[in-house]
């Protein structure tokens, strides 16, 4: 099976995997696959899982948005943020995702976007951690 090569740059870290069979990511339009010899693009992503196949291991991360710029030989994911399954602090996402909740409940003034967007985040890392 052809593979490429997947690169994942943060504002923090930088992630390589070699010999990736699939990748799905989550598009601002909906998630898109990518494989091996694909037509060149840039997409804009979203906050959504990120599904890296190598051989027969499948890995997940949560992420909160970026740009996906496609080669036919290589991918290169510029993300926001990107925590792979195992990384993700269960109670932090909790909390998060409370907050959030306590916010959107408040009718003071708040940033009713930056809370949505909080919350968003919060439950997607939820579903994630443990994959």
């Amino acid at each position: 099976m052809a593979t490429f090569l997947l690169e994942i740059v943060t504002p923090t870290r930088v992630i390589t995997e070699g010999n990736v069979s699939y990748l799905r990511c989550p598009g601002v339009d909906g998630l898109f696959g990518v494989m091996a010899d694909h037509t060149a693009a840039i997409i804009a992503l979203s906050v959504g899982e990120v599904k890296i196949t190598i051989g027969k291991q499948e890995k997940f991360m949560a992420t909160s948005g970026g740009f996906a710029d496609i080669s036919p030989e290589k991918v290169l994911l510029l993300l926001e943020t990107a925590e792979q399954s195992f990384e993700i602090d269960v109670e932090r996402a909790k909390m998060a995702m409370k907050r959030a909740k306590d916010r959107l409940d408040d009718k003071g003034k708040i940033d009713v976007f930056r809370a949505e967007s909080a919350l968003i985040r919060a439950i997607n890392r939820l579903k994630i951690a443990g994959r």
